[in-house]
């Protein structure tokens, strides 16, 4: 069974060996994943509060076009942002798990972010699609077992960097099988952050740039590496 303070310890000393590359992995990744989120249609949404009913409660033709203007440009932000996360940010993101994974062995290269779009793009493209609708979905079904799913699926990304011919659904079922027994383990793992967390939030994110966010991704390579050697 492996060992929080070791796994934590192991990623350190990685992320330190080639502390600048990690620092700039991290920051991409950071940025797909904030920009994967941000691909959501809410913060478009929120444009219509300004507009103000007519007298007696009514809308008039004009605001009634108004407000199908705004929802049209919502619905075409929304389908643009998805269309990013799914054909660019997700291949970078399993670029940079790559990397992650190649640092834990040794001296890794950069060239492993182009890792998701050289190595079956397609097959990453449709298995990332389901893991993040299967996300979703679960998700509608309240927080808790959303946030339980996405434990279950959190390795699906290293299996695809590792393995690119994969199917999505093997991959999935694959990470499921996997994190068996390991779910509330890599929780508290996640939780063991929180300080440097809340010191990344005083810094206005400095600390977590140059120091937290590289940290904990080479700490989740070393974690996959962890439960695969106990499979």
């Amino acid at each position: 069974m492996w060992n929080r303070k070791e796994l934590k310890a192991r990623g350190k000393e990685r992320f330190q060996l080639s502390y600048w590359k990690c620092v700039l992995v991290a920051a991409i990744l950071a940025a797909v994943t904030a920009g994967g989120a941000a691909g959501g249609i809410s913060s478009t949404y929120g444009s219509t509060a300004g507009v103000g009913f007519g007298s007696g409660g009514e809308l008039s033709r004009e605001q009634l076009a108004v407000i199908t203007i705004i929802v049209v440009i919502a619905l075409f932000a929304a389908c643009i942002g998805f269309a990013v996360r799914v054909f660019a940010y997700n291949p970078v993101m399993i670029g940079c798990r790559s990397f992650a994974m190649q640092n834990s062995k040794g001296p890794s290269s950069l060239k492993e972010l182009g890792h998701g779009f050289k190595n079956g793009y397609w097959r990453i493209v449709k298995t990332m699609f389901l893991h993040d609708i299967f996300l979703v979905l679960w998700s509608l079904l309240f927080i808790i077992p959303g946030i339980i799913k996405s434990y279950s699926y959190r390795l699906v990304p290293y299996i695809l960097a590792e393995d690119p011919n994969i199917s999505g659904t093997e991959a999935i079922t694959r990470s499921r099988q996997m994190m068996n027994g390991q779910k509330w383990r890599t929780f508290v793992l996640d939780l063991s952050f929180i300080l440097w967390n809340l010191l990344s939030a005083v810094t206005f994110g400095i600390v977590g740039i140059f120091y937290v966010a590289p940290y904990k991704m080479q700490t989740d390579a070393e974690l996959y590496y962890a439960i695969k050697a106990q499979q």
